[in-house]
């Protein structure tokens, strides 16, 4: 079996409301979407949502070291995923997000092939429940507070804030957030690299009696070497996000005693390859994970939580944002239940793909043999 033809397609999704971290404002999913033909006539479908502040990439990037990879894979086994990403990676440095999508098509067909769901090919046990949060985006506190009762009320069982701003408006942020919600239900929050470190310090022992689950990335991820002593500091357990792209951040972190807890994103590492790595790394090292991602849809999450059903270390999932979709173009994939539950298919491969009338609207790259 060889690949025979690639195609890409760009992939803009307009959002119910606008979502707004420390880093931007987005009002569309800005996506890519790669599909692998084979010869045997096997199709991977794979899907990366750019973050230009974070990846350095954005959708005219994607499609262009897209064509690039594209025709490097023609003719390669894509069953050899090990010799596709090496390709991928010896082509051209980093572009990790747009790599994810061409490994989560590469493991769509390996997986296909070998007629068994991903969690299983990735020799995962669809044995536990994945309970996925849902995200207050930036804003005035009273607004925060107002959305987070909603997603409370909507019946979700963990609220994620986002964060990032000056220490006395994200104190009050969280505690209107509180009042509106009260204690039980579990928050995390995420200041996506907005505080200073020494505003970090202040801002977590603040929120330390908030009942708070963990923080995402509460400093830019050039400060790397400060933030053993926020989270020696913290009563929060820390968790990388930014900072942990692959295994070598993963080496690192763990080598500084940086942080108590990772984030995983597919994008991030460059596609599911590489993050087993992680994930294999943090299982020695007795560290537990966050699987989540950006702005893509349920295919992107649906190979996300294929990849949460390997490891027991993975405890906590952050797959809301095809929630926030005008639409909803994906069909198969992993289902919610309307209170963040997710059921993962059992369907053969990734079990997802896109409906060919949301793909024949859209604009078409085609590399051929």
């Amino acid at each position: 079996m060889k690949i025979q033809k690639i195609e890409l397609f760009p992939s803009p999704i307009k959002l119910k409301d606008p979502f707004i971290i420390s880093l931007g404002k987005y009002d569309y999913a800005q996506n890519v979407i790669v599909r692998i033909h084979t010869t045997a006539g096997l199709i991977g479908t794979g899907e990366c949502s750019p973050f230009p502040a974070i990846h350095g990439e954005h959708l005219d990037t994607c499609l262009s070291v897209g064509k690039l990879i594209a025709k490097a894979l023609i003719n390669m086994d894509p069953i050899d995923i090990k010799a596709c990403v090496e390709l991928m990676d010896f082509l051209i440095y980093n572009n990790t997000c747009i790599k994810s999508a061409f490994d989560m098509a590469l493991y769509d067909i390996a997986a296909q092939a070998c007629n068994v769901p991903l969690y299983r090919y990735l020799a995962g046990e669809n044995d536990k429940q994945l309970f996925t949060d849902y995200t207050v985006s930036l804003n005035e506190p009273n607004k925060m507070a107002d959305d987070a009762l909603k997603i409370k009320q909507a019946g979700f069982q963990v609220i994620k804030v986002k964060l990032g701003g000056s220490k006395s408006t994200d104190i009050e942020r969280i505690r209107c957030i509180r009042e509106k919600v009260g204690y039980a239900i579990p928050i995390r929050i995420d200041a996506n690299q907005g505080w200073t470190p020494t505003d970090a310090i202040d801002i977590l022992a603040e929120l330390a009696a908030f009942n708070i689950q963990h923080c995402e990335e509460p400093i830019s991820r050039k400060l790397f070497m400060q933030l053993p002593e926020i989270s020696k500091r913290s009563k929060i357990p820390i968790m990388a996000d930014e900072s942990c792209c692959d295994v070598f951040d993963a080496q690192r972190l763990i080598a500084l005693n940086a942080c108590h807890l990772f984030n995983i994103k597919l994008s991030k590492s460059g596609g599911i390859f590489h993050a087993l790595k992680v994930i294999q790394l943090a299982e020695k090292e007795q560290i537990n994970m966050q699987l989540g991602g950006f702005l893509e849809s349920r295919l992107g999450f649906t190979a996300a939580a294929h990849l949460a059903l390997t490891s027991k270390n993975i405890q906590f999932y952050d797959f809301d944002t095809p929630l926030m979709f005008e639409e909803d173009p994906v069909i198969g994939g992993i289902a919610y239940d309307g209170k963040g539950k997710i059921q993962v298919p059992e369907t053969v491969g990734l079990g997802a793909t896109f409906d060919h009338q949301y793909l024949n609207k859209l604009k078409k790259i085609e590399i051929n043999q």
